[in-house]
């Protein structure tokens, strides 16, 4: 190491120079022609691009974005704060309501791994509970749980498992949890299931804030696009705390776009497809040998484990990229994004060329040694 950098790591916090960087799917710097790994849309947009006063600030918080995403989620316009993505909600939401060093939040693991690298970034701790107790437990059991926590992170759906938490117990754990912590649902993919939506909860409770993104049924992971809809008066200290002009002119152009009443009803047509194609994939999966369990779920995406973790290795080599995943313990779990018709063609052929020896082909062997 030079002594420049042993100079600049000297001056890190101890908490960032700990920190373990969240792997995204994109920054595993996999090679292939069919890409299933990311959750992403496989619809692309044709967008029309006119700007001609990039010589300008842009405005902090686009109205006409803001306007239509308010219509779209039945809410006011005073409930909607526009960010990059919903990643930087996330981050607003601990930078804004955690003391570091002093605070923290609670997460249900396993879940999105954004949660727990933004609380340790910020030097805040980790209450880590679980989907089962989040699921199976009772509104007191998770409420004891969740103690002196000032967040709690709720991903529904939620990612990788796709479990979904029913909206009469968020409601439950909500009303719990009244003016000791914020209830924050992550609802990236709320469109394939949207009246789970939690929503319709943030007039009647200050302390339930919901994120959204565009990166999934919209169809626009690339943008950046995110949304932290709240009561205003929950949105008012976040409001301080992010940038000055978070959301570009460009960025604003293609969201207006995108959130168009008509755009919304394809963004529907579209989502009514997806889920018919996972049912088509589940299906496959469940009559795979290769494929000992499948954590069907909400979302676009299914996960599953596989009979042998090699069977990955195959499928990268056939140019197939899907999500590699280790959960409960165990590095053989997979997750498929929903794509077109198509790509997931090309997840049948290799699950059907999966030499998975049968019972009797095992005991025929056996008796020939």
């Amino acid at each position: 190491m030079s002594n420049e950098s042993t100079q600049a790591n000297s001056l890190l916090p101890a908490n960032i120079a700990a920190l373990a960087a969240y792997s995204s799917a994109k920054s595993e710097k996999l090679s292939g022609t069919t890409w299933l790994n990311a959750n992403e849309s496989p619809y692309a947009k044709t967008i029309q691009m006119s700007i001609e006063d990039l010589n300008r600030y842009p405005d902090p918080q686009p109205q006409l974005v803001i306007d239509r995403y308010a219509a779209y989620a039945e809410l006011e316009s005073e409930n909607v704060l526009m960010t990059r993505g919903a990643d930087e909600g996330i981050e607003l939401l601990v930078r804004t309501y955690c003391e570091s060093a002093k605070d923290s939040i609670a997460l249900f693991l396993p879940t999105y791994g954004m949660y727990k690298v933004t609380a340790d970034t910020h030097n805040v701790a980790i209450n880590a509970l679980t989907q089962a107790l989040l699921l199976n437990g009772s509104v007191d059991e998770i409420v004891d749980a969740v103690g002196s926590s000032k967040l709690v992170f709720i991903c529904n759906p939620n990612n990788p498992t796709g479990s979904l938490t029913p909206l009469d117990k968020v409601t439950a754990i909500a009303t719990a949890l009244a003016d000791k912590a914020l209830v924050i649902v992550d609802e990236a993919y709320i469109e394939f299931c949207p009246e789970q939506s939690a929503t319709k909860l943030i007039n009647q409770f200050s302390n339930v804030v919901v994120l959204r993104t565009l990166s999934k049924a919209f169809a626009l992971a690339g943008l950046r696009t995110g949304f932290t809809l709240a009561q205003a008066a929950t949105l008012a200290p976040i409001r301080k705390v992010i940038a000055p002009y978070p959301v570009s002119g460009v960025v604003a152009s293609i969201a207006a776009q995108a959130i168009a009443p008509d755009a919304i009803t394809s963004m529907r047509r579209q989502v009514i497809i997806l889920n018919t194609l996972k049912a088509k994939l589940v299906q496959w999966l469940s009559e795979s040998p290769a494929v000992l369990k499948i954590l069907t779920g909400e979302g676009n995406f299914v996960t599953l484990k596989l009979a042998d973790k090699n069977y990955f290795k195959i499928a990268l080599e056939q140019g197939l990229v899907m999500r590699a995943f280790t959960l409960y313990g165990e590095n053989d779990w997979l997750r498929i994004s929903i794509g077109s018709e198509q790509e997931l063609k090309q997840v049948k052929i290799w699950l059907d060329g999966l030499a998975v020896p049968t019972a009797s082909a095992i005991s025929a062997q056996q008796e020939v040694s």
